[in-house]
């Protein structure tokens, strides 16, 4: 099983300690970052929080303001920074791109914070996918792409992204409520809460971590890859309010022959 985490920290800006301690109770074992720093001293800033919280910087350059960092229970076989297609007066956009081991299997995984205008964002989408599977198939492992898509499920970008990939939030969704649904079928007093509807944007809301009413980061999985567990962070809502203006999303993946575990997400609560 390999827990990967996607995260936006807007550069740092928030409450430093409040994220590390955010980060740190995910534990995760690959965390791809969003708007870290790209300026003056970035690469030590970086540094300073992987150390912070346990971790290494596996891959990313500066450009772009992403990153893949590393657990201690994961092997890093390759790390680098993309630079993707500039349009003129936009953001230069890039992604960071690691390949990990862990448990003998191997995962690309890719961090990627795409544009706020949509015919750019499509666009970057479909020029991260190759890249992706690329490298994937260079070093024989799983892809995983994980970031701030800008943009709500059912969105033209999210919509390319989900007919590559699983979308592990919606995924977990769908599963956990079938089964609610056939625990509710043969038990009585059952709980009277809904279960998630994962095609509802709002559910597993991101953004803004004080009103998370949209979901605008996730975590996709290559098909076959299991999707055990995905959602928010087990943090205190203080933190997670005061460490960004984004919520984290955390999920546990693995080989597809992997039996599904009871869900174990805790809830939480464009940058």
């Amino acid at each position: 099983m390999l827990r990967v985490a996607t995260y936006n920290v807007r550069g740092l800006r928030d409450d430093r300690a409040a994220l590390v301690r955010v980060i740190r109770s995910m534990r995760p074992d690959v965390l791809c970052l969003q708007e870290v720093p790209r300026f003056s001293g970035w690469r030590a800033k970086r540094r300073r929080l992987a150390r912070d919280t346990g971790m290494t910087v596996a891959a990313g350059g500066r450009v772009g303001g992403v990153a893949v960092f590393a657990g201690p229970g994961v092997r890093v076989l390759h790390g680098r920074g993309v630079r993707l297609r500039w349009f003129p007066g936009l953001e230069w956009r890039a992604v960071a791109l690691a390949v990990v081991e862990k448990d003998g299997v191997r995962y690309a995984v890719c961090s990627a914070h795409l544009d706020l205008l949509p015919g750019a964002r499509l666009r970057h989408a479909t020029q991260i996918v190759p890249i992706l599977e690329r490298t994937a198939r260079t070093f024989g492992a799983r892809a995983v792409l994980a970031g701030d898509v800008n943009e709500q499920p059912g969105d033209p970008t999210w919509r390319y992204l989900a007919g590559r990939f699983t979308d592990c939030f919606s995924c977990h969704a769908a599963s956990s409520a079938s089964s609610a649904s056939s625990g509710a079928s043969g038990a009585s007093g059952a709980s009277g809460a809904s279960p998630a509807d994962p095609a509802d944007p709002r559910e597993g809301g991101t953004f803004t971590a004080a009103d998370p009413a949209r979901r605008i980061d996730a975590i996709f999985a290559e098909a076959g890859l299991a999707v055990l567990t995905c959602g928010g962070a087990q943090a205190a809502a203080e933190d997670l309010r005061r460490a960004s203006d984004h919520l984290p999303v955390v999920a546990d993946i693995g080989p597809g022959h992997l039996v599904r575990s009871r869900p174990r997400i805790a809830s939480g609560s464009e940058s």
